[in-house]
């Protein structure tokens, strides 16, 4: 296995990764009870563009089924 640094990513791949990260995250609270399911619209209404809107309901999607979250 090729071994990664993601320091050297183009910027939107960087991005990508990180929304990736805080949709996971985001999905686990709901699943603990430590916050509740608008928390996604409230990060929703942080990004910046329909891409990363739309990764992000992707990202959440994916997590959601992942981890058995309604």
């Amino acid at each position: 296995m090729k071994p990664y640094n993601l320091s050297l990513l183009p910027p939107e791949d960087k991005n990508r990764i990180e929304i990736d990260k805080q949709a996971s995250y985001i999905v686990w609270q709901i699943k603990e009870a430590k916050i509740g399911p608008e928390a996604i619209s409230t990060q929703l209404a942080k990004l910046l563009n329909e891409a990363e809107k739309e990764w992000f309901e992707q990202c959440v999607s994916k997590y959601k089924k992942i981890m058995g979250v309604n």
